[in-house]
């Protein structure tokens, strides 16, 4: 009973917390509010860590199997935690400027506080994120106290607990740090603004417009999940909750139309997995990105693109090639009075409009999140003059937009406050270039073979976190290392957070994967495999970001040009090879052969080239002229 008056008072109160800390990053961005880069981040984090300890038990407390007791315990714990989360912001908004102007004068009060601060983040993430994040801060954490007694590269003299604790609560290079920033600015705002999208309808209208452009198609429902999820994609930034949104609509027409349950839900994790590298709104570890090499969003949104149009084509060849090796046909959508095309778009001004402003306004240089207010109040604008819905249903839409926006920055901003522990030890204790020099000898200074380790330990990473946090991790700790052997410093970057997309969709551990296996009711294991089957050319091409940097946008425009046709024939003979489809079945030779050709056709020199061109066309002859008789089988 106790319990139950206590959550019904505490979700008001959660409530507002969540809306007074979206208006008050609305309106620092608006200036509306002056504040200094430290008071915001502590700002943020403190709101952060306060619902994230009201809202998040210590273990699994569940309705009617846990006694009274000890759901009272854990909420005095979680609300005790949250308390002293405030109390120590509340500190350090007092001291961080006394600190600063006095160079650094601190005293045993201020490493009590930062040490508390510590624990809270570290137990933050294992609560929100994960144990695998939680353990691998924690080894990090505790490496300046044991490093006098490691061998070799990882040897240090040794730091104290209360240095450690002043450098990584009261500077800008630890908890405070650029991650952070990051999640207080570009990520709070990205996220308020897509909830404003899905709360006023977005979600809806990119379904309608998606439908009708595939409907007439074959296999429309697997052509839809495509076209759905790619612009869905650019409101959510996140694999699962790409999946979470569109599958529960595309899985059961994908299976209505003769998909088998683990192809349907492989299909749709793979694209949803593509919305995090989709441009304009990629996910939130682009923006994280952007601020640490130094380049404008603009610069990541264009070195995306064409891979991102290449990873939804590939995946869209495939449906196809599918349904034609299965039989499926087209069937008209199930819709008693389908409005034309022109209509949906007018009704849809309201999203489009922001939309386009968004990327005008970050191409001319405006920086994301100024570009993202700017389209959200377009958005409130257009929706209240086209829409006109009424004031009270209006003002509640908004508040129910930031309450979800700022609900959804919560575990990425605890592990963007984890991941400033793990670059603030590796600041203070030169780890980060030890952890290079270890990278560049087992790579034997070969760049081929530091990409192939970097992918490995990115796919593994990835596996375990969320795209966010792998990036962060990968950023600090491998990047560097491809950085000192020669790569691009963008390219190093795309590279590892290209890997950490993708690792949602790759074995045993699939993210993406195990949602989209819920929905469509099949074996997780299955799901994962035929996603990651469907989605082999997404592993391939991060390797030609530096092979092939006209993929990225980098070159002339012939070069670009060419690039890109090179890499619509190469996913089209990927596609071919993975379902086993050329014009008739394609047997175990056949496929190889065709993998080959994308694999050399994706290699960017012509002598490749016109040799993945000769072997397609051979394919292609030979398929036609023996292909219904012989199949070419293994």
């Amino acid at each position: 009973m106790a319990t139950t008056i206590l959550r019904r008072i505490d979700a008001l109160a959660l409530r507002w917390i969540a809306i007074g800390l979206g208006v008050f990053h609305l309106l620092n961005v608006g200036g509306v509010l002056v504040m200094s880069t430290m008071e915001i981040r502590i700002v943020h984090l403190g709101a952060i860590l306060v619902l994230l300890f009201a809202t998040t038990a210590a273990l699994p407390v569940r309705e009617g199997k846990t006694s009274e007791a000890v759901r009272l315990i854990d909420l005095v714990t979680r609300y005790t935690m949250a308390l002293v989360a405030i109390a120590a912001s509340v500190y350090l908004m007092l001291r961080w400027e006394p600190i600063a102007y006095s160079g650094g004068m601190t005293t045993r009060l201020d490493a009590w506080v930062g040490l508390a601060l510590c624990l809270l983040v570290l137990e933050g993430a294992r609560r929100r994120v994960g144990f695998a994040l939680a353990m691998i801060t924690v080894a990090f954490f505790v490496y300046p106290f044991v490093s006098p007694y490691l061998p070799g590269q990882l040897y240090g003299r040794g730091y104290g607990l209360e240095r450690i604790s002043i450098f990584l609560a009261t500077t800008t290079e630890g908890i405070y740090g650029i991650p952070l920033g990051v999640s207080a600015t570009y990520i709070v705002m990205f996220t308020i603004f897509g909830a404003f999208l899905d709360e006023f309808g977005a979600g809806e209208f990119f379904f309608q417009v998606s439908s009708r452009l595939t409907r007439r198609m074959r296999a429309a429902s697997a052509k839809t999940a495509v076209a759905f999820s790619a612009l869905i994609g650019m409101i959510s930034g996140s694999a699962a909750a790409n999946v979470a949104v569109t599958g529960t609509l595309t899985i059961p027409m994908m299976k209505r139309e003769g998909y088998a349950a683990h192809q349907a839900g492989a299909i749709q994790a793979v694209v949803a997995t593509g919305g995090q590298i989709m441009p304009p709104v990629m996910g939130a570890a682009a923006f994280i990105m952007a601020e640490i090499i130094g380049r404008p969003y603009s610069d990541i949104m264009t070195a995306a693109l064409i891979p991102a149009l290449l990873f939804f084509l590939s995946i869209l060849i495939i449906v196809h090639l599918q349904a034609v090796k299965l039989g499926i046909v087209t069937k008209p959508m199930e819709e008693t009075e389908p409005r034309p095309l022109g209509i949906v778009l007018f009704n849809g001004i309201p999203f489009i409009v922001p939309f386009l402003l968004l990327v005008g306004l970050m191409v001319w240089g405006y920086s994301p999140f100024k570009a993202s207010f700017a389209a959200l109040g377009v958005l409130l604008v257009l929706c209240a003059v086209m829409h006109r819905p009424h004031p009270k249903v209006f003002v509640k839409k908004a508040l129910d937009a930031i309450e979800k926006g700022v609900v959804g920055v919560v575990p990425i901003a605890v592990a963007c406050a984890a991941a400033g522990i793990i670059s603030g030890v590796l600041a203070v204790t030169g780890l980060g270039s030890k952890i290079s020099a270890l990278i560049i000898a087992a790579s034997v200074g070969i760049p081929l073979l530091a990409l192939v380790l970097t992918m490995i330990v990115s796919v593994i990473l990835g596996m375990g976190l969320p795209t966010t946090a792998a990036y962060l991790i990968l950023a600090t700790v491998v990047a560097p290392a491809l950085v000192k052997m020669g790569v691009p410093v963008l390219t190093a970057h795309m590279f590892v957070f290209f890997y950490g997309c993708i690792s949602t969709i790759t074995p045993p551990v699939a993210l993406a994967s195990y949602v989209a296996a819920g929905i469509a009711g099949s074996d997780i294991n299955k799901v994962s495999w035929t996603a990651f089957w469907y989605g082999l050319t997404s592993y391939v091409l991060p390797f030609m970001f530096f092979f092939g940097p006209p993929l990225m946008m980098e070159g002339t425009v012939p070069e670009i040009v060419v690039t890109a046709a090179s890499g619509v024939i190469s996913v089209f003979c990927f596609a071919a090879g993975i379902v086993g489809w050329l014009r008739h079945p394609l047997g175990i030779p056949g496929r190889l052969a065709m993998l080959a050709a994308g694999l050399l056709l994706l290699y960017e020199t012509i002598s490749t080239d016109l040799v993945g061109l000769a072997i397609l066309g051979a394919m292609w002859f030979a398929m036609g002229r023996f292909g219904k008789k012989e199949a070419i089988a293994g």
